[in-house]
C-alpha cells in the first residue's frame, strides 16, 4: 500500500485490515473494487496493490472476519466477492477505538 501519490511508504501493520473491513462494513464488494473503494475514500492517498490486498484479504478470511462468494461484476463477469461478518465488524469496532487512542496520543506528544 502507498502512502501517498509521490512518496510510497509503508502503513503501521495492521491498517490494511482495518480499511478493508470498513470498506466492507459499507457493502460486499470484489477485490478490485475494495481497491478502487479505498482509493476514492482517501482522495488517492491510499492506494492499494493486488500483491497486498490479496495476501490481506486471504489471511482475513482464514480468520473469519470476511467470507467468500463467487458473483458475477457489474461487467457480468465472475469474481470473488468478499462480505465483513459479524466477527469482523467487532475485530473493525475494536481497531477503531485503538486507532482513536493512538490518534490522540500521537496529537499530545506533537502539541508537547
Amino acid at each position: 500500500m502507498s502512502v501517498s501519490k509521490t512518496e510510497p511508504g509503508e502503513l503501521v501493520q495492521g491498517t490494511l485490515e482495518m480499511l478493508i473491513l470498513k470498506t466492507l462494513a459499507l457493502e460486499p464488494m470484489h477485490g478490485y473494487g475494495i481497491g478502487l473503494r479505498i482509493e476514492q475514500m482517501s482522495d488517492g492517498v491510499f492506494r492499494v496493490n493486488a500483491g497486498s490486498l490479496l495476501p490481506a484479504l486471504s489471511r482475513m478470511e482464514r480468520s473469519g472476519y470476511v467470507k467468500t462468494q463467487w458473483r458475477s461484476t457489474e461487467n457480468s463477469r465472475r469474481a470473488k466477492f468478499y462480505e465483513i461478518t459479524a466477527k469482523g465488524r467487532k475485530a473493525l469496532q475494536q481497531e477503531k477505538e485503538q486507532w482513536g487512542r493512538r490518534i490522540t496520543a500521537i496529537a499530545r506528544i506533537l502539541e508537547a
